[in-house]
């Protein structure tokens, strides 16, 4: 940042202010989307930190630096996101032909229905800036989609708390100046957000870790998974799957626990007779993903279930999440394949 562009800026020139905000713009929406859990409302919640930031910018005297005064001006649009938002999104109208599935009755029923996933290419260059000195979680980790669901789990300002001073490494002062209040207060939110995102972490279960990402051995677990589904070998993928895994589709509420349970999910909705399914790849929050398409034996066509995101641990999947349809676009996928 230049004298003479913040000068500029302040003084009402917009391509000044646009200069003066680009390097910081992507990861503040990456930012937004860890808070808000979903990448419609970070793009939301981004416009609104531009723009209230372009209206605050001539009271802006430099005591921080812009990138820290962003955050702060980010973390009061995703309060008042949470504040005011509508967390439950319309899903998208299935296809007719898969509007007469029946699954079987779920585990329990999910709560965190606005839940998006977040594209891989969206996140390239975000490396490049690494985090401070007191961030306790890696920048795979903490965009992974199960770190996303714990943090919504949070309440308001523990989560702010955490993200600034866990992942992004702000220092305490800078994140209770961010959050208009004390430094014993953020540390004491923070202490509480560890706790609960500790006993989220053990309640979910011991896990292992992932295959490094585009490794030799995810490319394997995927080349399997891949091979299964567009054979219908329903045993051939409950064979890659954790005795635990979890196949959970928001905006949907339903969640199912274990093997068979998914077993029997894929063969009442994915695998009916005649039907086969193509994998299209790609990748979210740091994790394989898929393009899901299935083909009617009827018109040959091959409509979209949606977005499927792999959760790995060691040499099993420990969750299949599936995404409503409409997300594919960001993903530059189709919403149907030709026969």
């Amino acid at each position: 940042m230049t004298v003479e562009l913040l000068a500029r800026a302040q003084a009402g020139d917009g391509e000044a202010f646009a200069q003066l905000v680009e390097p910081c713009r992507r990861e503040l929406q990456v930012y937004c989307y860890r808070f808000l859990g979903s990448v419609a409302d970070a793009e939301d919640a981004l416009q609104d930190t531009l723009l209230s930031a372009w209206q605050g910018l001539p009271r802006f005297e430099g005591r921080a630096s812009l990138r820290t005064w962003l955050y702060r001006v980010a973390t009061s649009r995703c309060l008042d996101a949470l504040r005011s938002a509508r967390r439950h999104p319309p899903v998208s109208e299935p296809p007719a032909q898969m509007q007469a599935l029946e699954p079987p009755e779920p585990t329990r029923l999910g709560e965190l229905l606005w839940l998006e996933p977040y594209p891989d290419a969206m996140l390239e260059g975000l490396a490049d800036r690494a985090p401070g000195p007191a961030a306790r979680y890696e920048a795979s980790e903490s965009i992974s989609l199960a770190f996303i669901v714990a943090l919504q789990l949070l309440p308001p300002r523990q989560r702010a708390a955490l993200i600034l001073r866990d992942v992004l490494g702000f220092h305490a002062s800078e994140v209770a100046r961010m959050l208009d209040t004390t430094q014993e207060s953020v540390t004491s939110a923070l202490k509480r957000a560890r706790a609960s995102l500790e006993h989220h972490q053990r309640s979910t279960g011991p896990s292992s870790p992932a295959p490094r990402p585009d490794s030799a051995a995810e490319r394997q677990l995927v080349d399997r998974l891949t091979r299964a589904f567009e054979a219908a070998d329903v045993d051939g993928i409950v064979a890659l799957l954790a005795e635990d895994v979890w196949l959970t589709m928001p905006p949907l509420p339903l969640e199912y626990e274990g093997r068979e349970l998914a077993a029997r999910f894929l063969v009442a909705t994915a695998f009916r007779p005649g039907w086969t399914a193509r994998l299209i790849p790609t990748r979210a929050n740091g994790q394989p993903a898929f393009g899901f398409y299935v083909r009617d034996p009827q018109t040959g066509g091959f409509y979209t279930v949606g977005l499927m995101v792999l959760t790995l641990s060691g040499p099993r999947i420990s969750a299949m999440t599936r995404f409503d349809p409409g997300i594919l676009a960001r993903f530059g996928l189709p919403a149907a394949l030709g026969n």
